[in-house]
């Protein structure tokens, strides 16, 4: 599948999303407007996370405490990952960490492991249904940042009321203001904190996308060799597991310490 306009082209079908205009029409192609959706991204993510969730909820139901089958001992074996990785980072009271981490580890990585589906296949068959032979579809739902701005924004304001419930709102205020210099120079803390924080969904975002994007422009350009795509595709597929698991497990110990840094009193 190429889209007009050689090689191009071809890299640039591959990395637009199919997008929804909610208040704005479009304009060579592209949304104007603010209110955008990526319908691939949210078909992706929804049905990935249905599928994998159901899966996980069906090991459970279908739990034995006599010898597990391979899917039950594979769950087990992950929750059980997580949970020591909570355990051993987040040091307060809360029964959302871990079902949060958990979340965020199997989420991320199944939709990072998408990008190991051949670069054509998913953008064929979507235009062979819809009967659109120009049809984008990107299939890899966390080399979009809208996704991964929307999970890392998300795991900001999970933080931001962590820190609400564990110290109230005095206490936390009183923490911006006085942390770490002392409440004399108090504007000085709250600027520094403001960085702080701002930074945090920032760079939790940014790492996720520009790993998974980068990973996902090189199988492109891979795509493009021809008859050479066998011999680079699959060492790099093989190096792209590790790429693909590392990233969903930083996300997830990143998302563990911010709430560990939350549920803390300086």
């Amino acid at each position: 599948m190429s889209a007009e306009g050689g090689t191009a082209g071809y890299i640039q079908h591959h990395l637009t999303n199919l997008a929804v205009c909610a208040d704005s029409a479009k304009v060579d192609g592209a949304c104007t407007g603010f209110w955008t959706f990526h319908l691939d991204t949210l078909l992706m993510s929804g049905l990935l996370g249905l599928v994998i969730f159901g899966l996980m909820a069906w090991a459970a139901s279908k739990a034995t405490s006599g010898v597990p089958g391979g899917w039950q001992n594979f769950v087990e074996m992950v929750v059980g990952m997580v949970d020591n990785q909570v355990r051993d980072t987040f040091h307060g009271k809360s029964a959302l960490v871990t079902p949060l981490a958990i979340t965020i580890f199997v989420w991320v990585f199944v939709m990072n492991m998408m990008d190991l589906v051949p670069v054509d296949f998913l953008p064929i068959a979507a235009q062979k249904v819809t009967g659109n032979p120009h049809l984008p579809f990107k299939f890899v739902p966390t080399t979009d940042p809208n996704l991964t701005f929307a999970m890392a924004i998300s795991v900001f304001f999970i933080m931001i009321w962590m820190n609400i419930k564990v110290k109230g709102v005095g206490g936390w205020l009183h923490e911006i203001f006085s942390a770490p210099f002392g409440i004399k120079l108090a504007p000085i803390n709250f600027i520094f904190r403001v960085v702080e924080d701002i930074a945090k969904p920032i760079s939790l975002a940014l790492r996720l996308f520009g790993n998974m994007y980068a990973g996902e422009m090189v199988f492109i350009l891979i795509a493009l060799l021809g008859v050479w795509q066998l011999p680079l595709a699959l060492p790099w597929e093989l190096f792209h597991v590790l790429i693909i698991t590392l990233q969903a497990f930083v996300f997830m110990m990143l998302t563990i310490v911010y709430m560990s840094m939350a549920a803390e009193s300086h």
